[in-house]
């Protein structure tokens, strides 16, 4: 396995288990890790770029003992947190190459080289010279992942990178993602599932620190084939049906009715229809049942 985690717990002082006993083995390609706001998924990946320590546990990276060497790790590491700063009035240029020093590449020539490279790679190229912090929402997220990627890194951990980038944005963080997946280990930690489905190989659904599930998204919905139902009702009737059916989503028609998703061994009544299951709905029963 490329990374292994095992037995890995976090309690904060507050009492927040945040990991709880988690084992999980992750290999190379692009890894989802799908959990609701609150799930502990930063908490995790914070634990893996060595940011805080577990209270107990271990995680392997190939051949290094992260919690002992976390040194070794940080070399190999790209990491892009949910949120980060930039400086003020610094083009995108005279940044990735301030932090490629930071990296420890002391040739300016080997800087050149690679600066150009994460900034085609991400297309900001044609905006190098804009100041980072005047970049639009996406525009800041392809320039975190062009920072990640100075040092080369085998093992990326992306933090719910595409929450609050409007669909363009999105559309085209998610293909330089996609550049960098096939020869790297990619985490990428979101709430997001349609990122999950769109990019990755592999995946778990992560809730209260714990993991509950860890499916391949292509061969996930066979598992609840012919269970999922769905019909068309009036809004204040779905209290009632939730407390008759295991409901996994509801959705508004334009009339004000709702359309809900059920997931039942057998038809719920006679008015559902049987309906394609889709990794939205793996993810709903995966939350309902923890």
């Amino acid at each position: 396995m490329n990374l292994s985690i095992n037995n890995l717990a976090k309690t904060y002082n507050n009492g927040t288990k945040a990991i709880d006993n988690l084992d999980i083995n992750i290999d190379k390609g692009m890894f989802g890790l799908l959990g609701p706001n609150g799930a502990g998924k930063s908490s995790l990946m914070r634990t893996i770029a060595t940011l805080q320590a577990p209270d107990f546990g271990s995680i392997q990276f190939q051949d290094i003992d992260v919690l002992k060497d976390p040194m070794s790790l940080r070399k190999v590491l790209g990491y892009l947190p949910q949120s980060f700063g930039v400086y003020q009035k610094v083009s995108a240029e005279h940044l990735l190459d301030y932090f490629a020093i930071l990296k420890g590449i002391a040739s300016k020539k080997d800087r050149n080289v690679i600066v150009q490279h994460v900034l085609e790679l991400t297309n900001l190229y044609d905006i190098r010279k804009k100041h980072v912090s005047g970049y639009s929402g996406g525009m800041k997220q392809r320039f975190g992942i062009a920072q990640l990627l100075l040092n080369n890194p085998k093992l990326i951990i992306v933090d719910e990178p595409t929450a609050g980038l409007d669909p363009a944005e999105r559309h085209r963080f998610l293909n330089v993602l996609r550049e960098i997946g096939s020869e790297n280990t990619v985490i990428l930690s979101t709430h997001i599932v349609e990122d999950v489905k769109e990019l990755c190989t592999d995946m778990a659904i992560m809730n209260n620190g714990r993991i509950l599930q860890k499916t391949i998204p292509s061969e996930a919905t066979k598992t609840i084939k012919n269970n999922i139902w769905t019909t068309t009702i009036k809004k204040q009737y779905l209290k009632t049906m939730e407390e008759k059916h295991l409901v996994l989503s509801s959705s508004y028609n334009e009339n004000n009715s709702l359309n809900i998703r059920v997931y039942s061994d057998e038809k719920p009544s006679i008015q559902f229809e049987m309906a394609t299951p889709n990794l939205e709905d793996v993810y709903f029963i995966a939350l309902k049942n923890s």
